[in-house]
């Protein structure tokens, strides 16, 4: 047998090893649906063998923004996915370029979240801050989002509002409750029988995919001998940078969690409005045309559309300058009841998915109760078809299927 020269052993030794140890590329893709899906948050693992420094390339080698999170995972949004269409993405070795991303900011008692440098919405932190003097001292508070604003900066939420002051943009108290033979109502704070309210910040990320927010709150009864703790509340609220498709939208997440804070439940009776409030701009007030509301099941009318179940519902308007905008909020089919009744109210801007309008429930000790809200916000009419892309984007996203090339 012919021997092989020293330096031709060595590199065909050394070839085997760099073989055994090279990155190899893989192919994630993403199968198709019967229906459009828009701003799909798509995660995968990265395989032990993958590139070492990943990069991900979509079918015209254009680079996708990646984002690494827990357990060795990778993100990424996926705009827009045509029903029928199968998307495929290239996962190898390379370096990303820079992307503005989402950004967050503690501003003068807020925090700022921003996607490429335009701001999408507050998240209060201090309860002093107020719009004017003379408000009833027992209603400041802190812990929601204000003011959210569309793609091209109109703010479509309001804060403090002349004729219910205890609206405060997206925020999410109950209001009639029975705990301990008592009756708290967190939502009305100016009754002064229960409040909600802000106490710690715990976490902020930022990132070119998503960035947000951890923050905790407490729902206290002022009817007890002394201010009692009932519900721990945890918000988790993750902005993302959703690039444009056919018109531009922010995006973003919030996850609510209520714990019980006793070993006593919280019993929510049956009820028309509470648990999550939505309260949109201040243009919009009035019985008439000023707001425009749009439910999944294709309803316009708030008189006709209040106590009805959806799996989305869309508040907008004309802002100043004349320009229309609104925010739809999709609900997650995981959410308790799902699809929720929704309280459409007949002259504000203003709606609630409220699960116990369909019959009294209790938050158990032990058993938190999660609530999973998508908000897109976008620039000009309501687009129906649109929103249920989005809504199945969150509620169905794809699943990658990750092959060897």
């Amino acid at each position: 047998m012919k021997r092989l020269s020293l330096p031709l052993f060595l590199a065909v030794v050394w070839s085997g090893l760099t073989a055994v140890g090279a990155a190899r590329d893989y192919q994630v893709t993403l199968p198709a649906a019967e229906v459009d899906r828009a701003g799909q948050v798509v995660s995968f693992a990265v395989p032990e063998d993958g590139p070492r420094s990943p990069v991900l390339r979509d079918e015209a080698g254009r680079t996708i923004a990646l984002q690494p999170g827990d357990s060795g995972t990778l993100s990424f949004i996926v705009p827009w996915q045509s029903a029928g269409q199968v998307l495929a993405f290239t996962l190898t070795e390379g370096q990303l370029p820079p992307a503005p991303g989402v950004s967050v900011v503690n501003q003068d008692g807020d925090l700022q979240v921003a996607v490429s440098d335009q701001t999408v919405f507050h998240y209060r932190t201090d309860p002093t801050r107020l719009p004017r003097s003379g408000i009833d001292p027992k209603i400041p508070r802190a812990g929601y989002l204000h003011p959210v604003f569309s793609p091209a900066g109109q703010v479509v939420t309001d804060d403090y509002p002349a004729n219910h002051p205890h609206h405060h943009g997206i925020w999410a108290p109950w209001t009639k409750t029975s705990f301990q033979g008592r009756s708290p109502d967190f939502w009305n704070m100016h009754a002064g029988t229960g409040a909600e309210h802000f106490v710690a910040l715990d976490r902020t990320w930022a990132g070119p995919v998503h960035g947000g927010l951890e923050a905790r709150h407490e729902m206290t009864d002022l009817t007890a001998p002394s201010p009692l703790k009932v519900l721990d509340v945890t918000w988790r609220v993750t902005a993302y940078a959703l690039e444009s498709t056919d018109r531009p939208a922010r995006m973003f997440d919030v996850v609510i969690t209520h714990t019980c804070a006793t070993p006593d439940p919280l019993i929510l009776p049956e009820y028309h409005y509470g648990g999550f409030g939505f309260r949109g701009a201040a243009g919009w007030n009035g019985p008439g045309e000023a707001v425009q509301f749009l439910t999944s099941e294709g309803i316009t009318d708030r008189i006709q559309g209040n106590n009805t179940r959806a799996r989305w519902c869309y508040v907008g308007g004309l802002l100043p300058g004349g320009v229309q905008a609104g925010t739809a909020t999709l609900g997650h089919p995981d959410n308790f009841r799902a699809p929720q009744p929704v309280r459409l109210h007949p002259n504000m801007p203003y709606f609630s998915f409220a699960p116990q309008q369909l019959g009294a429930f209790s938050i158990e000790p032990g058993r938190p109760h999660v609530m999973r809200y998508r908000f897109v916000v976008s620039d000009g009419a309501p687009d129906r078809s649109r929103i249920d892309a989005f809504w199945h984007g969150y509620a169905l996203p794809a699943k990658p299927v990750l092959s060897a090339r």
